[in-house]
């Protein structure tokens, strides 16, 4: 690079990232440019390079279009009324006397008409049909690979060959718009690009959307000299025209100081557009400057177009193989999962398809608290730690992707070889419920075209100044998740969605079945255990009347056998009156009031004397917190609790009773505890069931229907009750009460 071009970066620029590139203020000094009013014609500026124009045709700024230049536009004023925004419109070549022949095509964009009026390049009587057969050429050659780098080495060259280039290469850009050179045709005055990268802040955003609005832009002479424009006085005011679609428009301080950092003289991009958004680029460059004729430029933006359909072409080939292989696996996979009731733990046995469906290394599923491991991924409780972070972000999302998880979330840097990249989607949105792909580090080398760190250590914004390949080792990423991983982990969440829907569904068809049962059932019950109370109650005292009247006459063996009749009349009658005080408890209203914990417990003591009359209890009692609950079926509870501990230490001496509270977060949790008997915990689960009972009722008495009311009473509060005991070491009953609606202020 010599040391002129050296010495002009240290020119103060403006920042390109935002720099209004399409509102220059003037035009490449190649001929002239025309703003022209769209309704009335009338010319609003006017930017020309040639004097002998100006002083051939006079002020143009001002005039009706049709009246200059000796009415060249006269015939064309409806054609340029007409044109629809977007549009463009080719009036032909026509020589402007002293200024000599001009190519003259006009743009409509809101409001005006911008006429490009381009300079014919000396020398020039080439016509468009003169390079058609480089043209067809081309495009057959295109066609006829599959391979798209191998197209766009095609184009490369075929646009060489046309225009005259030094270097002609194809620029594609990734999804954060770094561009890499993927194809390149050149002669050894220029440097070979071909395999580096290029930073995004190379070509901004702007100038992207420039690219994509008008396919091709030529800079004949990075050391031009714009030519401003004259603006009628209303306008001087305003800002700058847009002149995005102009051919000639001036292009900005700082790329042109990039491409003299390049060592180009002149450079020409073609746009290479793919389903509309844009691919890449064709980039030419010249040692020198050198101006491109018209018709050449015409051929290579055909190129470029036919380049640009190739591309989307083959692109799309690839891209529906890719869907109807991911098709089938989600297919396999929805197959196993539809099949059986428990259609979480289904996925996690189908590791291969759960992997390949989006071509990952390790994945995880993470449900009602359970953890699923599969292929190579971080343990369980980094994943669960990852379940977390997902889903504290906020706004949560249906779907998480990064190649690079460590720069987002730094504790992941601590599992990077298994999962530097994640893909995740969202099952629940009640509960952090997560299927997780991962993907591990891939340690890449990089070439970029210089050091991409532009404007770094406080430097203020200008082109970089070196273009030598400059190397960067990527650590800590994965390869990156493309738009078909993305898609096909949404799909499979829909699936997943869409069977937890219908499980919900049948769950909930099941549960009004179950809830209309019930009700039968509690009817039926309590219509039963109530008709039936008066029977057995005729049964005992009839037995009793028949025993006092027969008296003597009665055998010692008839009164055994009365005696039998009482003793089941009777235990049937108790039973009875339990199943239908159990049928009351799933239908009374429930009525909550303050309830003082403390009174209610000795008040059941008392109810209870009976029971515990001649035997050693010790009684343990401690500070019982308050609550809000109904009074009767509280009560209930408690007699049941506390009449068990008294009936199950009955061969203890002493016997010890404890009865205390204690609040445990959002609830109040009262235990019972006896030094009794016990039972087996494998049977804990039969215990709140009706009609379970653990010892005989040769040993204790009862129905098995008492722990049963205990459990729905508490259920209906909106609490919970369990068991804890150890043969022969006693037992210890807890119901908890929710703070929400069972416990006073």
């Amino acid at each position: 690079m010599n040391a002129k071009r050296h010495e002009e970066h240290a020119v103060d620029l403006s920042n390109c990232a935002q720099e209004p590139i399409h509102r220059p203020g003037a035009i490449q000094p190649y001929g002239a440019v025309l703003v022209v009013d769209a309704e009335s014609l009338q010319v609003l500026e006017a930017a020309v390079t040639r004097q002998e124009m100006r002083e051939e045709f006079g002020p143009l700024v001002g005039a009706h279009v049709g009246a200059i230049f000796d009415g060249f536009f006269e015939p064309r004023c409806g054609e340029l009324q007409k044109l629809k925004e977007g549009q463009s419109l080719l009036i032909g070549s026509y020589p402007f006397g002293r200024a000599g022949a001009h190519y003259v095509l006009a743009h409509r964009t809101p409001g005006l008409v911008l006429i490009d009026m381009e300079e014919r390049v000396p020398g020039d009587a080439g016509t468009l049909e003169e390079l058609y057969p480089s043209i067809q050429a081309c495009i057959a050659q295109i066609e006829q690979t599959s391979d798209t780098i191998e197209a766009c080495a095609i184009a490369s060259a075929y646009v060489r060959q046309l225009a005259g280039f030094d270097r002609t290469l194809i620029y594609q850009f990734d999804s954060r718009w770094n561009g890499a050179v993927v194809a390149e045709h050149r002669n050894e005055r220029l440097p070979s690009y071909l395999g580096l990268r290029f930073p995004e802040s190379d070509i901004p955003a702007q100038a992207r959307e420039l690219y994509r609005r008008n396919r091709v832009r030529l800079i004949a002479d990075s050391d031009y000299t714009p030519v401003p424009f004259e603006r009628a006085p209303a306008r001087r005011q305003l800002e700058p025209t847009d002149l995005s679609q102009s051919m000639l428009r001036s292009v900005s301080p700082m790329h042109l100081q990039y491409m003299k950092n390049m060592d180009t003289g002149a450079s020409m991009s073609i746009s290479i557009i793919s389903e509309g958004q844009l691919w890449g680029l064709i980039s030419c460059h010249n040692l020198e400057p050198m101006r491109v004729p018209v018709h050449v430029r015409t051929a290579c933006e055909f190129i470029g177009q036919i380049l640009s359909l190739q591309i989307a072409l083959k692109e799309r080939a690839v891209s529906v193989e890719k869907r109807i292989a991911r098709r089938a696996v989600q297919v396999r996979l929805l197959g196993h999962m539809a099949g059986t009731e428990d259609f979480i733990s289904a996925l996690g046995r189908e590791e291969e398809s759960l992997l390949g469906l989006t071509s990952a290394t390790g994945a995880a599923i993470v449900h009602n608290g359970q953890c699923i491991r599969l292929g190579a991924c971080p343990s369980t409780r980094q994943i669960e730690e990852i379940v977390q972070w997902l889903g504290s972000r906020t706004p949560q999302e249906e779907i998480f992707s990064s190649h690079a998880l460590g720069a987002e979330w730094a504790p992941a840097l601590a599992f990077a070889d298994v999962a530097s990249g994640l893909l995740a989607i969202s099952i629940s949105q009640l509960h952090d419920s997560f299927v997780l792909w991962f993907r591990g580090e891939v340690v890449q080398t990089v070439n970029w075209g210089g050091d991409p760190r532009k404007g770094s250590h406080g430097q203020s914004p200008s082109p970089r100044m070196s273009f030598e390949s400059w190397k960067e080792t990527l650590r800590h990423q994965s390869l990156e998740w493309d738009e078909l991983d993305r898609d096909a982990a949404l799909e499979l969440r829909a699936a997943i969605v869409d069977i937890v829907l219908r499980k919900a569904e049948e769950l909930a068809a099941l549960n009004e079945q179950l809830v209309r049962s019930n009700k039968e059932l509690e009817a039926f019950s309590y219509s039963v255990s109530h008709d039936l109370r008066a029977p057995f109650r005729h049964i005992v005292g009839y037995s009793d009347l028949l025993e006092t009247s027969l008296g003597d006459r009665l055998t010692d063996e008839e009164r055994r056998y009365l005696s039998t009749i009482v003793e089941s009349a009777t235990s049937a009658g108790t039973l009875v009156d339990d199943l239908l005080s159990f049928s009351q408890m799933g239908r009374s209203v429930i009525t909550p009031t303050p309830i003082d914990s403390g009174e209610l417990v000795r008040e059941t003591i008392r109810k209870l004397a009976m029971e515990a009359a001649g035997r050693n209890i010790e009684w343990e009692i401690g500070p019982l917190d308050p609550v809000q609950a109904d009074p009767g079926m509280l009560g209930l509870v408690w007699q049941n609790l506390i009449a068990n501990a008294i009936k199950f230490t009955r061969d203890r001496d002493p016997a010890r009773i404890a009865i205390r509270s204690v609040r445990v977060d959002e609830e109040i949790r009262f235990t019972v505890q006896d030094n009794g008997c016990g039972f087996d915990m494998r049977y804990v689960d039969k215990l709140f069931g009706v009609f379970q009972r653990l010892h005989h009722s040769d040993e204790f008495e009862g129905t098995g229907i008492g722990l049963a009311n205990v459990a729905r009473i508490v259920s209906r509060h909106g609490g919970r009750v369990w068991a804890e005991s150890q043969i022969g070491h006693g037992a210890s009953f807890t119901f908890a009460l929710p703070l929400s609606n069972g416990a006073s202020s």
